[in-house]
């Protein structure tokens, strides 16, 4: 038993062990069969990949070959846009070239022709200047001093004229200081009065100091010259020297400073430079005291500084020997007073009659009328609108709105009107308003004319079927030379030539 079951053992294990082998195999078949399976599987898919990629290959290939072709076709067709372009150009360039060929042959001509007409032209001269010669019996050398005798006519004529305003001037500074001595015998006035409106002088010890004033080779007195901006005259005047300018600050400054040097008696361009500007520090001390006082006086506190220090200025300014920092006090005082009786705005009116006259101080150194520049002056340093208008509207240049406007112009015509005021009377401002007249109404195709602004200006309105436009600027220019020949006026007197032609048609 016991071997029988040992044989069935075996029996069972190599059964088992065949069996084993037998599953064994079956199994690597059946893997043998799936890894064929999987490869023939990986096979295909490589194959159907294959055939994409070559597919896509060759459709990207078809692609980039029609992109190639594209761009060799536009890089073809630039080129041929290149050729005919270029093309072009060289054709307007042939053309150009033979254009200015053309032009340069036609120059040419031109050139010989122009030389031609010159030589042509030469010759015409020379035979018109030998002519001329002929005609006149004079030679070119004859004729040309006979010119200069002209020109130097023209010339002794304006030196005669300038001597005349001269001894106009001397007579009219001889006219003041006998003004002057009647004005303070008869006590019109409470100030002094100046003795002339452009120059002072100067009394100085003894003629030897009038050489010490000139300096050697006349370095003193250009030095004295420069430095204030007058002239110094030096005359056969015994003991004086005059000095001589339009700005009467700056002969006041000129005026101190040659009477410090005279004291000091040390006199050469340093020392004049020193002096000069010690005499402008004190002036404008004197101007700025001058003008505080003045409105302090005026009752006009709240002014600006330079409205002040402008106001001061007046104080060396006269008219007719009225000095006019006094009249715009006087003025100022007797339009507050007007204002007062009538219910105005006194303020108004008092400061209008105080400022009124401020563009005289600047007159000579802008252009325009002293009313303009003073409104000007005044608008630019915050015064009062009211205030201005009535500086602006004081000569009536403009009308006057409102009835301190008004009010001033009646107290600046009483204070310059006063007995002892002033130095010309009404029928000498008359005249001379009548005199300008007469003169323009002389020329020939004058309609008429109009004395404007105190005589400072003529207005003239001619005919114009008569006279032209060139001939309007002639006639200005010709009145304006009779007036300065014929008439005796301060300061000047502006022309206005008026030429107006109107046409006037009816609608029926």
């Amino acid at each position: 038993m016991p071997a029988l079951a040992l044989v069935l053992g075996l029996v069972g294990v190599v059964i088992g062990v065949i069996g084993g082998l037998f599953v064994r195999q079956v199994l690597q078949r059946n893997s043998i069969e799936s890894a064929q399976r999987n490869a023939a599987s990986i096979l295909n898919e490589a194959d159907r990949r294959k055939q994409e990629v070559q597919l896509e290959a060759k459709e990207e290939a078809i692609r980039v070959r029609r992109e190639a072709e594209s761009e060799i076709r536009e890089r073809r067709n630039e080129l041929k846009g290149a050729e005919r372009r270029l093309a072009q150009k060289e054709e307007n360039l042939d053309r150009k070239l033979q254009s200015v060929e053309q032009r340069t042959q036609g120059l040419q001509r031109r050139e010989a022709d122009l030389e031609q007409q010159t030589e042509q032209l030469q010759a015409l001269q020379e035979e018109r200047r030998q002519e001329l010669e002929r005609l006149s019996n004079l030679t070119v050398m004859e004729a040309r001093e006979q010119l200069l005798a002209q020109v130097e006519t023209e010339i002794r004529d304006e030196a005669n004229r300038r001597l005349r305003e001269i001894e106009q001037e001397v007579r009219e500074e001889a006219a003041e200081r006998a003004r002057k001595i009647i004005a303070t015998t008869m006590q019109r006035l409470t100030s002094d009065v100046v003795s002339e409106s452009t120059v002072s002088v100067v009394p100085i010890p003894s003629e030897d100091m009038k050489g010490r004033i000139i300096g050697r080779e006349g370095r003193n007195i250009r030095a004295l010259e420069h430095a204030t901006g007058v002239d110094v005259i030096i005359d056969d005047t015994p003991d004086a020297v005059t000095l001589s300018t339009f700005d009467p600050v700056r002969r006041e400054v000129a005026r101190l400073a040659l009477t410090k040097l005279l004291t000091d008696g040390r006199i050469h361009p340093a020392r004049i430079e020193e002096m000069v500007e010690k005499a402008r520090k004190d002036v404008e001390t004197s101007v700025k005291e001058a003008g505080e006082e003045a409105v302090i006086e005026a009752s006009c506190p709240g002014l600006h500084p330079e409205i002040v220090r402008t106001l001061g200025r007046l104080k060396f300014r006269y008219s007719y020997g009225q000095n006019q920092l006094h009249h715009a006090v006087e003025t100022a005082n007797l339009a507050a007073m007007i204002a007062h009786e009538l219910g105005a705005n006194v303020e108004v009116a008092r400061r209008g009659g105080l400022l009124h006259d401020i563009g005289k101080a600047i007159s000579h150194e802008m252009e325009g009328t002293h009313s303009q520049l003073g409104a000007e002056l005044a608008k630019r340093h915050g015064v009062h609108a009211a205030v201005v208008h009535c500086i602006e509207a004081h000569h009536e240049e403009i009308e006057a709105s409102t009835v301190e406007a008004i009010i001033v112009i009646v107290a600046d015509a009483i204070s310059g009107s006063r007995p002892g005021a002033r130095r010309d009377s009404l029928d000498q401002y008359l005249k001379r308003l009548e005199s300008l007249e007469t003169v323009a109404n002389e020329f020939p195709g004058v309609e008429k004319s109009f004395a404007i602004q105190a005589g400072r200006e003529i207005r003239v309105i001619v005919k114009p079927e008569e006279i032209d436009d060139l001939g309007a600027q002639r006639m200005a220019k010709e009145i304006s030379r009779r007036i300065q020949e014929s008439l005796d006026y301060p300061g000047q007197v502006k022309v206005t030539v008026i030429r107006e032609r109107r046409s006037v048609e009816y609608a029926k």
